[in-house]
């Protein structure tokens, strides 16, 4: 029952910042808004790991937080050249 609430709110959580990944005004919004999406993915798939007892996944989440942290850095980079 609770990693049912906890995938509801999650859930919630990821169309909300899907709704500003699309709406932002600003890349800075955008940018912000991918790295929340990945961080939301990060939390769901832990609790996919606890709930089935897998720790496998974990691993994913290494794989993930590091192609969001270059990805977010090259952006970053790319606005910061050209405003």
């Amino acid at each position: 029952m609770l990693f049912t609430i906890c995938h509801i709110l999650l859930t919630i959580s990821l169309v909300m910042t899907a709704w500003r990944l699309f709406k932002g005004p600003t890349a800075a919004d955008r940018i912000l808004a991918i790295d929340l999406l990945a961080v939301i993915t990060a939390a769901a798939v832990v609790l996919h790991a606890i709930d089935t007892g897998q720790p496998v996944f974990l691993d994913v989440i290494v794989v993930l937080g590091v192609i969001v942290f270059f990805g977010t850095v090259a952006l970053g980079r790319t606005l910061k050249r050209n405003p």
